[in-house]
C-alpha cells in the first residue's frame, strides 16, 4: 500500500512540475504558434494563468478533459512485475 501511494505521490509531483513551467513559459510571453479554434483565436490571445481557462472554447476544453483521461485509462498504467519503482 505504501509503495502505491509513494508512486502516485510522484506521478502528481511530476505533473505539477510540468504545470507549473507551462505556466512560467507563458508568462514569459512565449505562446505556441498558431489559431487555438477554427474562427481564428490565436494561442497568444488566451492569455496566461487560471483567467486563461474562461478564454478557451468550450469544445477546446472537453478535448482536454477526454485528452487527459485518454491518458489516465489507457496509457499510464502500472507496469506489473517492475515494482511501479519511479516510472518514467
Amino acid at each position: 500500500r505504501f509503495d502505491r501511494l509513494r508512486y502516485v505521490e510522484i506521478k502528481h509531483g511530476r505533473i505539477c512540475m510540468l504545470g507549473v513551467v507551462g505556466y512560467l513559459v507563458n508568462k514569459a510571453g512565449i505562446f505556441l504558434p498558431g489559431d487555438i479554434d477554427l474562427s481564428g483565436t490565436k494561442f497568444s490571445d488566451i492569455g496566461s494563468g487560471f483567467a486563461a481557462v474562461s478564454n478557451i472554447p468550450s469544445a477546446g476544453l472537453a478535448q482536454l478533459v477526454l485528452f487527459v483521461g485518454a491518458l489516465e485509462l489507457g496509457f499510464m498504467k502500472d507496469i506489473e512485475g517492475t515494482g511501479n519503482e519511479f516510472v518514467g
